[in-house]
């Protein structure tokens, strides 16, 4: 039986980014954050489910005052490549009227999920809205989406690991990966 970490013609998934830089990184981007939100209260808002992981190591790591919501939406399904149609399958909770959002967000790939996120909470009148990427992909680097945080800028390829997924597995691989498996693709 193959192991879940393995790609088809069975070799372990390329790091591209390990468990230490992840950490590392993480703590400057919480300082980062407490120098930018000092003396306010910060809401984080995750995208479900990619971003979870990277949230909750950025929040332990945030010493201002913060509270959590979530957003789940949808464009991948269990594709490789973006669908190009973005659906919401969970809603925020909180009321984020006058609020200091700051969106957490897996990877940046289209811009296509993060846009639809932000142009949904920015309706809804927060007092600051920003974004925090875990990934940014080399291509979105051309886009008008913006990012206002990012810990790690990658080539075009499709990744696994520290929360992210190839049709629901290998979220828990403590590191990111590059997936070559059969039905992966460069986007």
């Amino acid at each position: 039986m193959m192991n879940e970490t393995q790609s088809s013609a069975g070799n372990p998934p390329r790091v591209l980014i390990g468990e230490d830089q992840i950490r590392q990184r993480i703590a400057e981007l919480a300082a980062e954050l407490n120098r930018d939100y000092a003396g306010k209260q910060l809401l984080l808002v995750g995208v479900l489910k990619g971003a979870i992981i990277f949230m909750m190591d950025l929040a332990r790591a945030i010493q201002v005052p913060l509270s959590l919501d979530f957003m789940a939406v949808s464009s991948y399904g269990d594709s490789t490549q973006s669908s190009g149609v973005v659906r919401i399958i969970k809603d925020l909770e909180e009321n984020v009227e006058g609020k200091h959002v700051l969106v957490v967000e897996d990877i940046i790939d289209t811009g296509l999920t993060l846009t639809y996120v932000l142009q949904s909470i920015s309706a809804r009148n927060p007092a600051s809205l920003k974004v925090c990427a875990f990934l940014r992909k080399q291509k979105a680097l051309q886009l008008s989406v913006p990012v206002d945080y990012v810990a790690f800028d990658i080539p075009d390829v499709f990744v696994i690991g520290y929360g992210l997924d190839y049709a629901e597995r290998n979220r828990n691989i403590p590191y990111v990966a590059v997936w070559e498996g059969e039905t992966a693709s460069s986007d």
